[in-house]
């Protein structure tokens, strides 16, 4: 399999990770600015929030298209690229 699993979306990635940069910049603004903390709280959960949404499709995409990739190369392939979404994972899940 040739590429990423994103690799077809890399465009609309970007320009959600660009829109995300733009709300960091917007907390940034708001701290110097000195707005209400529970104000920025909110936007530094929306970013969050944003950013848990960019990983979960990559992760998706991942699991569609290398660990299935790996899958037809045979079983050792298939173990690691498993072993690795799973380490992933739990990545995301203790962040």
């Amino acid at each position: 399999m040739e590429g990423h699993g994103y690799s077809g979306h890399r465009d609309d990635y970007l320009k959600r990770l660009r829109r995300i940069e733009g709300q960091v910049r917007g907390l940034q603004r708001m701290v110097d600015e000195d707005k209400y903390c529970i104000d920025i709280l909110t936007q530094i959960s929306a970013v969050n929030r944003a950013l848990e949404s960019v990983a979960l499709k990559l992760l998706e995409e991942h699991i569609g298209h290398c660990v299935a990739g790996a899958v037809l190369e045979g079983p050792e392939a298939a173990e690691a690229k498993v072993k690795e979404a799973s380490e992933a994972i739990a990545r995301l899940v203790r962040s």
